[in-house]
Formats: structure tokens, C-alpha cells, sequence
């Protein structure tokens, strides 16, 4: 019990410097909170981004290959006389052997496609639904607890509030006591109430102290496990995350050049082929097929033989003399057939009579 002349009581709480660091590691932590928010939504905006990188690839290697195919067929032979034609060839026949090879070679860019599908594109698309939730289930664990720690600490000031007033409210109660012990015109029944009040002031303040001790060394065993354990944890698992996310990227980036490198073989093996078939070609082959394809089979002519048509005008000259010739009757139908048919089988000769007749 309290003297009659003093109801002491003593003020336990933090100093106006604790509550100020206090507020700050609030506020830092929740900015904390705030930049690892934005920076792993951007680590997730990344992988998307990467995902639709490799579809977008894939589909160009999808189109590539249907070209290439539409490319082969459309140069392939055609089924007619023409194709038997064109097959007895070497040249041709190489050719018929690359657009085969060549068909086979866009079979591979399909292949690359279908592997960065599986590879990647569908494992990328589940990792980043799972990335998601793991990130939401930190954050919501990391918001959870700092909105704890900041209930806390509001309960903490309120504690803090209610000692402050309690103790305040004692003092004023013990300062009109000992107004009213020393005033002797005051009654002892007036004394009494004011002492009695003065005791249920300092009972008050007493009860809020103790309430006030034991929240703080609660709020401090909390505080000591939130900066000390869970926030360390929360954002040691998003690290974690964040870790396995770049590793998982890079995974992806391997995988990316090792579907291109799987083909590279098969590849070879195609360019191998046209290879092959262009060393293949003979000319000196292909030009005896043309040879064997269109010869005559017919002998080459013989000499053409000299015509000596000056005979015929000598003998003629030396026969008659042109005088006579012409005085001569005429010839009878014997003769004149003669006449007609050298005419007609020497025509070069009698136009070279007749010049010399002129």
C-alpha cells in the first residue's frame, strides 16, 4: 500500500528513438517486399517472353520446312514418257536424288520445331504456372507476416498509450490527494475518498504497466523471430526461386541450341547426298546416250562423181556441119523422136549448142 503522502509509480516503455528505428524497419521491410515484387514479376515477364521467343521460332522453322517440301515436290518429275526419258541421264538423275535429299533436309526443320515444342515451349508454359503460384504463396506469406508485426506493434502503442494515461491520471490523483491531506479545513471523509482515489489511480496504472511489460517483451520475442527468422526465410525461399528461375532460362537456352545441334548430323548426312549425287554426273556418258538416242543408222554417201558435159558438144560438132543442118528437110519421125529425147535429158547441152551456134 501507498504512504499517505506518496503513490509512487514508474514508467516502463521504449524511447521515442525505439519506436523510431522500429517504424523504419517497417518501412524498409515493406519496401524490400515491394522491389522483390517488381523484380520477380519481371523475371516472370521475362520467361514468357523467351517462350513466345522459341514459339515464334518454331513456327518460322515450320514454314521454312513446308517451302522446302512444296520447293521439292513441285521440281519433281512428272509421270510420263518424259520422266523415263530424262532418268537415262546422270545429270538428271542427280538432280532427282538432291530434291530427295532436299525433302529429307525440311523433314529436319520440322523435327527442330517439334522439338522445341515439347522441349521447351510446353515445359517453359507449365513452369511459369507453378513459378506463379510459388511466388504468390512467398508474397502472401511475407505480407501475412509483416501485417502481424505491424498489428503488433499497434497493439504495442496501444499498451504504450494506456500506461501513459494510467500513470498520468495517478499523478494528478496523487497531487490532489496531497492538496487535500494538507488542506486542514478539508474533511478526513474528503481525505479518505481522495486517498482512496489516488490508490485505484496507481492500482490502474500499476495493471497497464504490467500489461504494457508483458505485450513489449511479447512484441519483442515476435520481432526477434520476424526479422531474425520468417523474413530472413520468405526471402531466402524467394532467392531460391529466383535461382532456379535464371537456371531454368538457361536450361531452356542450352536446350535451344542443342535442338539445332541434334539435327546437324542428318543434316550432313542430306548435303552428304546432293554431294554425292552432283559427283555422280558423267558428261561423257550422258552425251553417248544422246549419241545412242538419235542416230540414223544410215552410212554416209558416197563421192560425188564429175559430170563431163563437154562430150556431148564435141561429138555433136563433129558429126555435121551447122550449114547443112540447116538446109537439111525435114527429119522424119524416126529422127525426130531421137531429137525430142535429147532434149529433154540434155537441156545444159543444147543450150551450149546453140551458143555456139551464135
Amino acid at each position: 500500500m501507498p504512504s499517505e503522502r506518496q503513490v509512487g509509480h514508474t514508467m516502463l516503455c521504449l524511447t521515442p528513438s525505439g519506436f523510431s528505428e522500429h517504424r523504419r524497419a517497417i518501412r524498409l521491410c515493406q519496401d524490400q517486399f515491394e522491389n522483390l515484387e517488381k523484380h520477380t514479376q519481371w523475371g516472370i515477364d521475362f520467361v514468357e517472353r523467351y517462350t513466345k521467343f522459341v514459339k515464334e521460332r518454331s513456327e518460322i522453322e515450320l514454314n521454312y520446312a513446308k517451302q522446302i517440301r512444296n520447293l521439292s515436290k513441285k521440281y519433281q518429275p512428272k509421270k510420263n514418257a518424259k520422266e523415263e526419258e530424262e532418268s537415262k541421264y546422270t545429270w538428271c538423275r542427280a538432280f532427282f536424288t538432291s530434291l530427295n535429299e532436299l525433302n529429307d533436309y525440311a523433314g529436319q526443320h520440322e523435327l527442330i520445331a517439334e522439338n522445341m515444342t515439347s522441349q521447351i515451349i510446353a515445359e517453359l508454359t507449365r513452369y511459369i504456372q507453378d513459378l506463379k503460384s510459388e511466388r504468390k504463396t512467398h508474397f502472401q506469406d511475407g505480407r501475412k507476416a509483416q501485417q502481424h508485426i505491424e498489428n503488433s506493434w499497434k497493439q504495442l502503442e496501444q499498451c504504450k498509450r494506456n500506461f501513459e494515461r494510467a500513470c498520468k491520471e495517478a499523478d494528478r490523483a496523487q497531487q490532489y490527494f496531497e492538496k487535500m491531506d494538507a488542506d486542514y479545513n478539508v474533511t478526513k471523509a474528503d481525505v479518505e475518498k481522495a486517498r482512496q482515489q489516488a490508490q485505484l489511480r496507481h492500482q490502474m496504472a500499476s495493471d497497464c504497466k504490467s500489461e504494457y511489460s508483458n505485450y513489449l517483451q511479447k512484441f519483442n520475442q515476435e520481432q526477434t523471430e520476424h526479422y531474425h527468422t520468417l523474413i530472413p526465410n520468405i526471402f531466402q525461399k524467394i532467392q531460391d526461386m529466383e535461382e532456379r528461375r535464371i537456371e531454368r532460362v538457361g536450361e531452356s537456352m542450352k536446350t535451344f541450341a542443342e535442338v539445332d545441334r541434334q539435327i546437324l548430323p542428318i543434316v550432313g548426312k542430306c548435303l552428304d547426298g546432293m554431294t554425292k549425287a552432283a559427283e555422280g554426273i558423267e558428261p561423257k556418258t550422258d552425251s553417248a546416250q544422246v549419241v545412242e538416242s538419235y542416230k540414223s543408222g544410215f552410212e554416209p554417201p558416197g563421192d560425188v562423181e564429175f559430170e563431163d558435159y563437154g562430150q556431148a558438144m564435141k561429138r555433136t560438132v563433129s558429126e555435121t556441119s551447122l550449114t547443112n543442118s540447116r538446109s537439111e528437110s525435114k527429119p522424119d519421125k524416126s529422127s525426130k523422136g531421137k531429137k525430142l529425147f535429147f532434149f529433154k535429158k540434155n537441156k545444159l547441152s543444147l543450150k551450149l549448142v546453140s551458143m555456139c551456134l551464135k
